[in-house]
């Protein structure tokens, strides 16, 4: 059977090349809001994080109609760190839109999503985004995707993939590269015209493939995945099968079914072939599962996804200020949530270590771990986390590590400042091409010589610069890195730090805290611009005299403090460091907080 009434897409693209944008534009015009009804930007953003910086997170489920056809559309994250959301969502859809700028043209997450998508042999649609831009490369965009394509291996008739030209700020789309179109009536149409149909077995038995899990607090967990074979009705006995074996078949009900319209699920008690489909009752289910007839439990391959590179220590904060400021503290409640985030992220891995107050989290890269943490912050857990650092694989007997593949876009007059940091990083130089008034740089590098370079970046490019990485692979190991060529100042005594303390101090270096701000001893209060740490006594106060009354304080004028974020802190701390997270600050500390004790482990 062929739904000729329905169509299956996601929408893949580098971060920040206009996916949410575009999606905002399609349900606008494909029916989802009625007339007059008030609309916010980037609709399927819909957690607090991805809006603050402006990326999208999770893959999330959408649906328009056009012409009679329903489009059930996936927007997908473009951050490489959230490659594994893009990984899973591809097996429930028959083609993709890929997006590409029409100034930055193919970037990493590009090859990356479009390697995934010719794997799994799905029709393509190139779709070339704001095209208004005044710097617009419409024809050039178009071949770097050809010679992408010609690289990636695609077979005759995805090179023929049809072109169209958008720009999803307007809700414009024509087939001309000069010409802007009216509506996105061009991209609609091409979409029910090449991509196929979904098709299968209406009278076989029910089989559906877990791509996606969602939590309610009412109804538990809610499983998203298309229907591959046979009809799912609510309150239906089903068997859930693993493809691997590992876990033994078992049997469920389906309580609640929901179809996705626009932007909101609604309850339908039966779904068929091609449907992607929303159901709740099944307790334990999980992604890579398979929900089957009970007559015939057939389970479905699930793509392998790609393994973690960068792993982090989970601990509990035991800090002097530890539990004053979190609602959950204990190993127990972190060690629930840590497990309850592997229900829906399939490339974060947990594991416990030797001590029952640690666990071990890997995770595709800095900022998917960060994201995590911050999550659990804003949900009131107190933890301290380690020095994130990459995971090695043995290879034939021979010690090898994780390998990306960065891509800078910086003015002319800072690219000798970049190739000398990658230099000492051990990175490879593979393309500097010119690309609008900048020069566009792609190296190979080491995953451990990118720790700590971003904020490094921004600053040889004078905040002008932008990088994205990939992972690449796993190459044989590089040697040594040197590590941060800056010390930490250390807070010498527990109080609360004071105007002259700070003002003193601030002469050895940058200072991370304010007056005021409660310290102990061991805490990190600020960054050396000189290799080693230093004790510095920020609470300390100025004796009274005869001629020098308390007031002086006022007169010292203090440099303004740097406030770190989440991902600076993350970069910033050293192999001896730990930073403490609790939902309204960030401190951090070294492992050992006796200075005497500390001093001694060194000498050792």
């Amino acid at each position: 059977m062929i739904r000729t009434d329905l169509r299956n897409i996601a929408i893949i693209a580098h971060v920040d090349h206009g996916k949410t944008t575009l999606v905002d534009e399609m349900l606008k015009q494909g029916g989802v809001y009625r007339e007059g009804q008030a609309t916010t930007d980037r609709v399927m953003d819909s957690n607090d994080l991805e809006r603050e910086r402006g990326i999208t997170i999770l893959a999330k489920n959408t649906s328009a109609v056009w012409d009679d056809v329903r489009i059930n559309i996936v927007d997908t994250p473009g951050h490489a760190d959230f490659s594994g959301e893009v990984e899973r969502i591809l097996k429930m859809v028959n083609g993709v839109l890929l997006l590409v700028d029409s100034f930055e043209g193919t970037m990493p997450q590009t090859r990356f999503v479009l390697r995934k998508a010719l794997d799994l042999g799905h029709k393509i649609i190139v779709v070339v985004n704001k095209t208004d831009r005044p710097d617009a490369r419409n024809v050039e965009v178009v071949d770097e995707v050809l010679e992408l394509l010609l690289d990636l291996d695609a077979t005759e008739e995805q090179l023929e993939s049809p072109v169209v030209f958008c720009s999803g700020r307007n809700g414009t789309a024509s087939f001309s590269p000069d010409k802007q179109g009216e509506d996105l009536a061009p991209l609609f149409q091409k979409i029910i015209e090449h991509i196929p149909a979904p098709e299968g077995d209406e009278e076989g038995g029910l089989q559906v493939l877990v791509s996606s899990i969602d939590y309610n607090e009412y109804v538990g967990r809610i499983a998203i995945g298309r229907i591959e074979r046979g009809v799912i009705k609510q309150n239906s006995e089903v068997a859930v099968c693993d493809y691997t074996g590992e876990i033994p078949t078992y049997r469920g009900k389906i309580n609640a079914l929901y179809r996705f319209d626009g932007l909101k699920r609604t309850a339908v008690t039966e779904m068929r072939v091609g449907d992607i489909a929303a159901f709740s009752g099944i307790e334990d289910i999980t992604i890579g599962q398979t929900v089957c007839s009970p007559d015939s439990p057939e389970p479905l391959s699930f793509v392998t996804i790609g393994e973690p590179t960068v792993e982090m220590s989970f601990l509990i904060n035991d800090s002097p200020l530890a539990g004053r400021e979190g609602k959950f503290v204990t190993s127990r409640q972190i060690r629930d949530r840590l497990y309850r985030e592997l229900l829906k992220d399939v490339s974060l891995r947990v594991k416990d270590s030797d001590t029952t107050d640690s666990f071990l989290v890997s995770g595709r890269g800095e900022m998917h771990l960060s994201i995590l943490i911050e999550t659990m912050r804003r949900e009131g857990y107190e933890l301290a986390v380690g020095k994130p650092r990459v995971l090695f694989k043995e290879i034939d007997g021979e010690k090898h590590e994780p390998v990306e593949r960065l891509v800078v876009d910086v003015p002319e007059a800072a690219v000798g400042s970049v190739m000398e940091q990658m230099g000492k990083r051990k990175g490879e130089l593979l393309v500097m091409k010119p690309a609008g008034g900048r020069t566009r740089l792609e190296f190979l590098i080491p995953s451990r010589g990118l720790f700590g370079y971003r904020s490094e970046f921004l600053t040889d490019s004078k905040g002008e610069g932008v990088m994205n990485t990939l992972f690449e692979g796993y190459r044989p190991y590089y040697g040594e890195i040197p590590s941060r060529n800056s010390g930490s100042l250390v807070a010498f005594e527990s109080g609360t730090a004071v105007t002259y303390g700070l003002y003193n101090a601030q002469e050895r270096g940058i200072l991370f805290i304010p007056a005021g701000t409660e310290v102990y001893e061991g805490m990190v209060v600020g960054v050396s611009p000189k290799d080693g740490d230093m004790n510095v006594n920020v609470c300390k106060r100025k004796h009274l005299t005869n001629t020098r009354a308390s007031g002086s304080d006022d007169a010292l004028r203090l440099t303004p403090f740097k406030n770190m974020s989440l991902e600076e802190c993350l970069e910033f701390i050293g192999e001896d460091e730990i930073l403490e997270v609790t939902p309204k600050s960030l401190r951090v500390r070294k492992a050992i907080l006796d200075n005497q004790l500390r001093a001694k482990s060194k000498n050792k």
